[in-house]
């Protein structure tokens, strides 16, 4: 593993899928896969359980998850695998951690949501369309206010105070696809309520 990665490449918590409360983490290291549980029950057995552990190497990991060697009824011994971690996490996880356990690293989800909303902004329409249909997150991330206002202050010569506070109620993406007269329509119906709740107030 290279030694520029930093010590822990992912880490997730969560629940199993009801009826079951037991809490869940799964942490992945440069490397080893650790699995770790808590037992969430009212029932008298489980009240003094101990947190449960297991560590793989990720070659290990591998091998278990694809030969999918579980035994039922022998939680606290038991190897997890890739079954464990698709019930509790999903099946989109599994495949992040499969890939990363075989040194296949997506640089993408590493970057934070603000330089990754810097470089969308420089994509054509058309592009950020496509982007926005390959993941939860770049759909979240195409689709909000943050990055359909730097697109709006790019093409915009000027952006007055009453167009900001336009952009803030309708939204800056609503506002970049509505054409000049309605937007002109909407400042002048903005601008008129304004005045009129001044002039209330007097």
């Amino acid at each position: 593993m290279a030694s520029w990665l930093p010590e822990t490449l992912f880490e997730i918590v969560g629940q199993g899928p009801a009826p079951s409360k037991d809490y869940y983490q799964l942490l992945v290291t440069r490397s080893q896969v650790i699995f770790r549980w808590w037992k969430i029950s009212l029932r008298s057995e489980y009240r003094s359980a101990k947190p449960g552990e297991t560590k793989d190497s990720h070659g290990a990991f591998l091998e278990n998850s694809h030969l999918q060697e579980m035994k039922e009824g022998r939680e606290e011994k038991r190897k997890f695998g890739g079954v464990q971690i698709a019930l509790i996490f999903g099946a989109r996880i599994l495949d992040y951690v499969f890939n990363l356990c075989e040194g296949k690293f997506d640089f993408l989800e590493r970057l934070s949501d603000n330089l990754l909303l810097s470089i969308i902004s420089y994509l054509d329409l058309e592009d950020i369309a496509r982007l926005s249909q390959t993941s939860r997150r770049f759909a979240k991330l195409c689709t909000c206010d943050k990055l359909w206002e730097k697109i709006v202050l790019s093409a915009c010569d000027t952006v007055t105070p009453d167009m900001r506070a336009l952009a803030e109620d309708m939204g800056w993406r609503q506002m970049f696809f509505t054409n000049k007269l309605q937007l002109q329509r909407r400042l002048r119906k903005r601008r008129q309520g304004q005045g009129s709740h001044r002039n209330s107030q007097l």
